[in-house]
């Protein structure tokens, strides 16, 4: 007996020893230094954060309404949380893109997610590739419900990558490792995330936002400010920057959002002020993480992309992030048909789907018609109807 109970004291000692060890170890071990660099408004020297404030970006969902970040993984994972169903599949009907658009034609192809193809002025400029099966670390992660609007042996000569952070959903190793591999392109993303990419083999060009890098004469990337976080691992939460972007053409610029929530709404005023915009990207997915919520601290739904496609000025705009990986709890087609409604109540347009996999011609940039603004409240008034209300 004696010997039984040694034996069981060891074993628990050992196991408390080996807790003790992981919970010492085990958060640095996946905790990563990206960048190092001087103290900004914006960068503390260690952690990178948004200036107008980073509260909502901790929480998936509004204050009251049922729990935070952990709370809400563990209803998606037990499927407790009530979402509606989505598809297993949905079809992807691919055509071919061209190898090359020369001059002021604009040619564009929604990959899925926030990846695109935009074709201009002799350059393939793609956003945030992510050709992978699943959105996850280690084959994890929310898988897709929609091929790669592109094969990946279909995909033309790749000149530019833009990539905005470092979430799993928009930098994804492999795929890149591929594109650098086959092309060499010019990569160019946000402080910190070219440490992450760098782990591929390939090589990033990396800039704090308001910096710029020519491409070729008359093209040129800024990269620009939008709110959210960044993370690979939870303990490295902020290690690296997020970012929008402009890239600065002759016949009119074109605007990535990347992933971002509202904040103080100044970001789409500051990437206006670069350019008129020919092409706005914008993400309208991942919004609703409880029934009838319209935004997230970190991501903007279609009622706030609105608002972003009125204050950037753009004459074009294709709703991206929204379709392929479920990472929330809206339906698979809400997004589309909210945007479509809050479109209606504000009466603009130029900002409509495409369908995945589809090449689209997009208009020279005009000038929109320049509209009175609608404060949120009224809009929400406006969406508050019996077809709205049914979107789950």
């Amino acid at each position: 007996m004696r010997v039984v109970l040694k034996i069981v004291g060891g074993v628990m000692l050992l196991t408390v020893v080996v807790v003790a060890l992981a919970v010492t170890i085990v958060p640095k071990f996946l905790d990563r230094i990206y960048y190092r660099g001087p103290a900004t408004g914006h960068f503390d020297g260690v952690r990178f954060a948004n200036p107008d404030n980073d509260a909502d970006t901790q929480q998936i969902q509004p204050a009251g309404r049922g729990g935070g970040r952990a709370g809400f993984f563990w209803r998606y994972f037990t499927g407790s949380d009530g979402r509606p169903a989505w598809p297993k599949s949905v079809a992807v009907q691919r055509i071919a893109p061209p190898a090359r658009v020369e001059g002021q034609r604009m040619v564009v192809t929604w990959v899925g997610h926030a990846s695109v193809l935009i074709q201009t002025q002799g350059l393939n400029i793609l956003t945030d590739p992510i050709w992978a099966e699943q959105a996850g670390p280690l084959g994890t992660g929310p898988r897709r419900v929609a091929e790669p609007g592109i094969a990946f042996d279909a995909l033309p000569k790749i000149d530019l990558v833009l990539v905005s952070h470092d979430h799993y959903d928009h930098l994804d190793k492999a795929t890149l490792a591929r594109i650098w591999q086959r092309d060499r392109p010019r990569i160019v993303t946000s402080l910190g995330n070219d440490s992450v990419i760098g782990q591929t083999g390939a090589k990033a060009t990396a800039l704090d936002w308001g910096q710029s890098v020519a491409i070729k004469p008359g093209v040129a990337v800024t990269v620009t400010r939008n709110h959210h976080w960044g993370s690979r691992w939870f303990t490295d939460r902020n290690r690296a920057l997020w970012s929008s972007f402009v890239v600065t053409l002759p016949s009119g610029n074109v605007f990535f959002a990347g992933d971002t929530g509202m904040g103080d709404g100044q970001w789409p005023v500051e990437a206006a002020a670069l350019g008129p915009i020919r092409l706005a990207l914008i993400p309208i997915g991942a919004f609703r993480f409880v029934a009838g919520q319209m935004e997230s601290g970190s991501h903007i739904g279609p009622v706030d992309a609105v608002e972003v496609y009125r204050r950037l000025g753009a004459a074009h705009a294709i709703p991206i992030h929204w379709g392929t990986f479920r990472l929330s709890f809206e339906g698979y087609d809400t997004p589309p048909k909210l945007l479509a409604a809050a479109m209606r109540c504000t009466g603009q347009s130029g900002f409509t789907p495409v369908a995945i996999g589809r090449p689209v011609e997009v208009a020279g940039y005009a000038k929109p018609a320049t509209g009175t603004p609608m404060p949120r409240t009224a809009l929400l008034k406006c969406l508050d109807t019996a077809d709205v209300r049914a979107l789950r």
